[in-house]
């Protein structure tokens, strides 16, 4: 019975330092990714929680069972590392809303590149983002109000994906009208000026930069 004891006794003392060795490790994590993975929102927050030095957080969702919600965000929101993360893609979670996303992106406040293709986010969430990268295809609960506080929030904007949004062309054209060096991504469409403005610009075709945002 002696040596069953000691090789528990053993066995738990590898468990713990490996535990140890997995929490230590996960501090210095700069990015995390559980794209494609069936996780929930304990899962991917305890870990996050755990990622002070994290600055890149991708939890697309490729895979049916992930379940990621509004709680989730809000205890992301909360943890050590949101202030300084600086992309988040949240592509295809469509159990959050804007009340979720609002609490995640007023904590990130150096947040640069932010992915919510996908999503069922409203003009709240553009409002609330609009100094932020955005990839808007798909969102089609966004409105042309949404796109108007967000060119306006940012005059230096360059280019956004609108593919798949239920907003008709004259909204587009009232976007144009404010700020004349926006282009505008619609399938294979791109309205806005011709020719290369300021650089290369076919790198903003999908998205925006931040840092050209100001």
């Amino acid at each position: 019975m002696q040596p069953l004891r000691n090789l528990i006794s053993r066995a738990s003392q590898v468990c713990r330092k490996w535990k140890e060795g997995v929490q230590h490790a996960l501090k210095f994590r700069i990015k995390l990714s559980f794209s494609g993975l069936r996780v929930d929102d304990d899962c991917v927050a305890g870990l996050v929680e755990g990622a002070y030095s994290l600055r890149e957080l991708d939890i697309s969702t490729s895979r049916w069972g992930c379940h990621i919600t509004d709680a989730g965000l809000k205890r992301i929101s909360l943890a050590m590392c949101c202030p300084n993360s600086t992309s988040i893609s949240l592509w295809g979670v469509t159990a959050i809303t804007d009340a979720g996303v609002v609490d995640l992106v007023s904590k990130a406040t150096s947040l640069q590149h932010l992915n919510i293709e996908g999503t069922f986010i409203t003009d709240i969430s553009i409002i609330a983002i609009s100094n932020h990268i955005l990839n808007l295809w798909g969102c089609r609960h966004v409105t042309g109000n949404g796109l108007l506080a967000l060119t306006n929030g940012c005059p230096n904007l360059l280019s956004i994906n609108v593919w798949g949004l239920r907003i008709p062309l004259d909204s587009y054209s009232c976007l144009l009208s404010i700020n004349p060096r926006l282009h505008l991504k619609i399938g294979s469409v791109q309205l806005g000026p011709i020719g290369k403005q300021d650089g290369d610009c076919s790198r903003f075709l999908l998205t925006h930069s931040m840092q050209s945002a100001y």
